[in-house]
């Protein structure tokens, strides 16, 4: 492995359930036209993050479950459990499918950490997303569409890296991940136009890797 190589989530288990107890979909507090649930779980929890809101793109279904488990995929409950757990509600099998389809299609082609050293052992996710799905959206809290940087790393990384953003990129921050989160990372949702999303993640990468290089000023 080499520095700003990538780092590519698993996704560890996805299943359809095709007609949800209606008694338990109350506890999703699903609507009477969702039907069908698709779960899905996976290693690194800002990637399927990610790629959940991409399923609200491509499939007509719902973010009504998304969780990062604590401590991380290393002290997770299960072989199949991962760093966390995302639940679509459709109104059918069909949507279901197609949901967790383009949501894993994403997560392994599209939604990756980055390494900041040759050992992979400091990792960021500098992800810019042209335009937000129902999911991002609404937990940043902007119309749907959007352009926005999806930005993590560990906690002092991650505030470089936010701060030297905000001052390179016409952005404003929606969103901060204060340290400590499940995963005891930190962050920050970006939004501007395409071009200054992608000079936001530019700048915060930039602004990891330095810290990489250099930990210690005094």
């Amino acid at each position: 492995m080499a520095v700003l190589d990538p780092i590519r989530p698993t996704i560890l288990a996805a299943r359809v359930i095709d007609n949800v107890d209606r008694g338990f979909a109350e506890r999703f507090e699903l609507r009477d036209d969702q039907r069908s649930l698709a779960l899905v779980t996976c290693d690194i929890d800002d990637c399927l993050y990610a790629s959940l809101d991409e399923a609200t793109k491509k499939a007509d279904v719902e973010v009504v479950y998304a969780h990062s488990f604590y401590a991380g995929s290393a002290h997770a409950s299960g072989p199949l459990s991962g760093e966390i757990i995302g639940v679509l509600a459709a109104p059918d099998p069909a949507e279901a499918r197609a949901g967790l389809e383009a949501c894993v299609a994403y997560a392994e082609t599209k939604a990756y950490f980055e390494a900041a050293t040759d050992d992979g052992s400091l990792a960021f996710f500098a992800h810019p997303i042209s335009r937000t799905g129902s999911y991002l959206s609404k937990e940043a809290g902007v119309e749907r569409g959007t352009s926005l940087a999806y930005l993590i790393a560990p906690p002092l990384e991650a505030t470089v890296a936010l701060d030297r953003a905000l001052k390179t990129a016409d952005v404003q921050m929606k969103v901060w991940f204060a340290p400590p989160s499940e995963t005891n990372f930190s962050g920050g949702f970006l939004v501007g136009d395409q071009s200054a999303v992608v000079a936001a993640c530019h700048a915060f990468r930039e602004g990891v890797l330095e810290v990489a290089r250099s930990p210690r000023e005094v």
